[in-house]
């Protein structure tokens, strides 16, 4: 994210310089000036922003994000919840790796990889997403905090495959910010919970000049009957070996969430790549059913957190 967001102030400048730098140079030649036209208004010109990014142009050409390409790796480790609805937080680390190929963005979407199959051209005020996700789902698998929840068992990792689109909006304030609306579908391939998950997202992003970015977004997950029968719902066996009551879930509206981002660039530079940190803080309500379920109204929380810090590499 961060680096796709940069990669678009280095085209921004670095495309948009050439055209500029070729309006400058087609201007003929002044001819003297007779006493008439020294009296006379100045012609329009070049104004004084258009001047500065042409000075500047050239050192931006040479971005690490105007490559054909580019990529960020790092770590995050963070805070989250020991499952969905805990009220219990276990450390969690993350690797992080987003970067472009020949205009291809591509980024890690939570323990999965997202794809954007769609080249839009340079410049554009709307740009369109559209590609392939897969995710490794590690609901209750491991680190189960609460020991009553730990009786209903773990489940196995679940692989899910789908697509995301939209679009993303440009300028919209200023012409270094942008909105994004995304929407992900993901379906089970394997039989965990051989549910669906469907999750609209709307974001907002602003480049901090060149030396960061920051970003707001709010989404919801959907989810069908088998996915809420999976993780939420307790059946006789359950209640039986945990003492919790029997309780049967049914999909719709599983949460709410709402998340901030901050990257800054450490050299406060970001068009030369190198090291850079990154802060991110959400908050998450589950809803429905989801909240009424015996795993977290009696043993958890419908309210989750989450905080992590991060360094990454761009090259």
């Amino acid at each position: 994210m961060i680096a796709r967001t940069l990669a678009t102030l280095a085209l921004l400048v670095s495309v948009s310089a050439p055209a500029l730098a070729q309006t400058v140079a087609d201007q003929p030649p002044a001819p003297p000036e007779t006493q008439d036209e020294k009296a006379a208004p100045a012609k329009p010109g070049p104004t004084p922003e258009q001047l500065r990014l042409l000075a500047t142009a050239a050192a931006m050409s040479q971005s690490v994000f105007a490559k054909d390409f580019y990529m960020t790796v790092g770590l995050g480790a963070g805070m989250v919840p020991s499952y969905e609805g805990s009220d219990q937080y276990v450390f969690f680390p993350a690797p992080i790796i987003q970067g472009s190929y020949k205009g291809y963005n591509f980024a890690a979407r939570g323990p999965g990889l997202f794809v954007d199959l769609v080249k839009d051209p340079v410049l554009p005020k709307v740009e369109y997403i559209a590609g392939p996700v897969v995710r490794a789902r590690l609901e209750r698998t491991n680190r189960i905090g609460d020991a009553v929840v730990r009786r209903l068992g773990k489940e196995s990792v679940a692989l899910e495959l789908g697509a995301s689109g939209g679009v993303k909006i440009n300028r919209i304030f200023n012409r270094f910010d942008s909105i994004t609306l995304q929407t992900d579908a993901l379906f089970d391939v394997t039989g965990v919970h051989s549910g669906a998950i469907v999750t609209p997202q709307v974001s907002y992003n602003r480049l901090l000049g060149t030396k960061g970015v920051i970003n707001l977004s709010a989404s919801a997950d959907f989810v069908d009957g088998d996915y809420a029968d999976t993780y939420f719902s307790i059946d006789a066996a359950g209640s039986a070996a945990s003492g919790l009551p029997r309780f049967r879930a049914d999909g719709g509206l599983k949460s709410l969430q709402t998340s901030v981002l901050l990257g800054l660039d450490l050299s406060g530079n970001a068009l030369d790549g190198g090291w850079g940190v990154f802060a991110l803080g959400s908050y998450s309500r589950l809803q429905g059913d989801f909240a009424d379920s015996p795993i977290v109204s009696i043993r958890g929380d419908a309210n989750q957190f989450f905080g992590g810090v991060g360094v990454t590499y761009t090259f």
